[in-house]
């Protein structure tokens, strides 16, 4: 298979394709925000984390002793996610349990996993 097997030759510019793309596209600042999230799950501590929660909403000390780290280390992340909207928090006392924020990103994130899986 060369390389340029998937290189379009032609000089046709199809308009209306590209009208009606322009007409949905986002302002840049969405794509930013878009970017950033992405980057924001892209690490692997907090794709553990984010595991751990969408199968149950947990405390620090729950997260840290399931994921064989810090209870520092967890808060950090933690308060990354949180600041990002990514997860949220209820107290129940002297507790913190934390959760995915919103169905949004429990979709988000299961359904990554799903094409990674279907993948292999």
């Amino acid at each position: 298979m060369s390389r340029n097997e998937f290189t379009c030759d032609c000089n046709i510019i199809h308009q209306h394709v590209v009208e009606e793309v322009l007409k949905t596209m986002p302002d840049e600042n969405t794509f930013n925000h878009l970017a950033d999230l992405y980057k924001l799950i892209g690490d692997t501590t907090r794709c553990r984390i984010l595991f751990a929660l969408d199968a149950s909403e947990m405390c620090v000390c729950d997260l840290a002793n399931t994921l064989n780290m810090t209870k520092s280390s967890i808060s950090h992340q933690l308060a990354t996610l949180r600041r990002s909207g990514v997860v949220r928090c209820r107290k129940s006392g002297k507790e913190v349990y934390y959760m995915l924020d919103d169905e949004h990103i429990v979709k988000l994130f299961e359904i990554g996993l799903e094409h990674i899986n279907h993948k292999k």
